[in-house]
């Protein structure tokens, strides 16, 4: 049986940008993508804190040490720069080795966005 579960968490980064004409997406700094675990094009489920709006879309590489975090497209709509957000992404997996697995989890400032 396979299960879904946490695989990669963003904790609490800021918006920096919201993008309404832009195809869509969400644009990561790159480094805040690599401590995550997260690859370009992969899917995540975005959790806005500040608004209560929950919604999925797809990652694109930003700027390394930039701190971008920016919704395009019609997940602008969703969000307003600087609005605290929690990025997660999931994986597919057998249920014993999900019972072991430990998803990587980043705590950036809030204020920067850069990792601690």
């Amino acid at each position: 049986m396979l299960i879904e579960i946490l695989k990669s968490k963003i904790h609490r980064v800021t918006v920096t940008d919201a993008n309404l004409n832009y195809v869509g997406s969400i644009t990561i700094d790159e480094d805040l993508m690599d401590a995550a675990n997260l690859i370009e094009h992969e899917k995540v489920a975005i959790v806005d804190n500040n608004n209560g709006e929950r919604f999925e879309t797809y990652v694109i590489k930003g700027k390394r040490g930039t701190g971008t975090v920016c919704l395009n497209g019609a997940a602008a709509r969703r969000v307003q720069p600087g609005d605290i957000v929690i990025i997660m992404s999931y994986a597919m997996m057998d249920f014993e080795e999900a019972k072991s697995f430990k998803p990587t989890v980043v705590f950036p400032d809030t204020s920067t966005n850069l990792l601690k």
